[in-house]
């Protein structure tokens, strides 16, 4: 149940919005084995003034920031796969390999309201964290 946030500086077709939304959520559900309907992303575009970025960037305008929250438990090596398979993902849309920046925040399943307001901690979540 990670919910995700891409930051873009620049205007995609919403199909392609939605195919960004698609590629970060499949590299979750390949990296981290969440269900495939297990579905929390968000994509928000930036007018480039509003959204600074290092500038040795070659194309700053393709410069794409991936904020990820979830329940404390995945291996590094979970980890490591989750961010090869987004940089892969987004290799589709132009997005060079070293124009994306992904930040993975991670709390514990107590910190997490959902179900009606519940603990996330005392439900069953559907899915194991420890992968």
């Amino acid at each position: 149940m990670p919910s995700s946030l891409v930051e873009v500086r620049r205007q995609y077709s919403p199909a392609d919005e939605a195919a960004i939304i698609d590629a970060v959520h499949n590299a979750l559900v390949a990296s981290f084995r969440i269900p495939p309907g297990d579905k929390h992303v968000r994509l928000v575009a930036h007018e480039p003034h509003r959204f600074a970025t290092a500038p040795h960037l070659t194309q700053p305008e393709f410069y794409t920031l991936v904020t990820i929250d979830c329940f404390i438990g995945r291996s590094i090596d979970a980890k490591r796969n989750l961010y090869r398979e987004i940089v892969s993902r987004l290799d589709r849309f132009g997005v060079p390999k070293d124009h994306v920046t992904i930040v993975l925040r991670e709390s514990p399943a107590e910190n997490w309201g959902i179900g009606g307001g519940q603990a996330a901690s005392d439900t069953d979540l559907g899915f194991d964290v420890n992968v």
